[in-house]
């Protein structure tokens, strides 16, 4: 059988866990997940993982949060003032926003802290910081 190398394109089917079990993502109703192996696609601790699979081999992967998304980085939170915020906009704890880079890309930012005179806004990726599972199966090498 024909084994996963890097620079193979393969399809997996994948869920995604946290160290408590909850399921953040999976492809279960959707098609395979087709990438690159080696390509950066993927995060690292997942790419990793696949060379040396054959198709229909199934495995259980544990990430570290440093070959995921990273660390939580602190310098990733900001403080803003709330009157620059225009009013309709919802300021609850937990509320997803967009805001734009300076070279006009959007970016998802998560409301973390609210009070009178600020806002503070997290540009963290949301699974930063937090070691995931995997429990992948190689569907095919194209």
């Amino acid at each position: 059988m024909t084994e996963v190398k890097a620079g193979d394109t393969v399809q997996i089917h994948y869920t995604g866990t946290l160290l408590d079990g909850s399921v953040f993502d999976s492809s279960q109703g959707r098609d395979p997940l087709e990438f690159k192996v080696g390509s950066g696609m993927i995060i690292p601790g997942l790419d990793t993982a696949l060379p040396g699979m054959t198709v229909g081999d199934k495995k259980s992967v544990n990430v570290s949060c440093d070959e995921a998304y990273g660390p939580v980085k602190p310098e990733m939170q900001q403080g803003v003032p709330r009157s620059g915020i225009p009013a309709d906009i919802p300021l609850e704890v937990g509320t997803t926003l967009q805001m734009q880079t300076p070279d006009g890309q959007a970016m998802p930012v998560v409301v973390v802290n609210v009070t009178e005179d600020e806002v503070t806004l997290d540009a963290n990726h949301p699974l930063a910081g937090k070691d995931l599972t995997f429990d992948i199966e190689l569907v095919a090498i194209a």
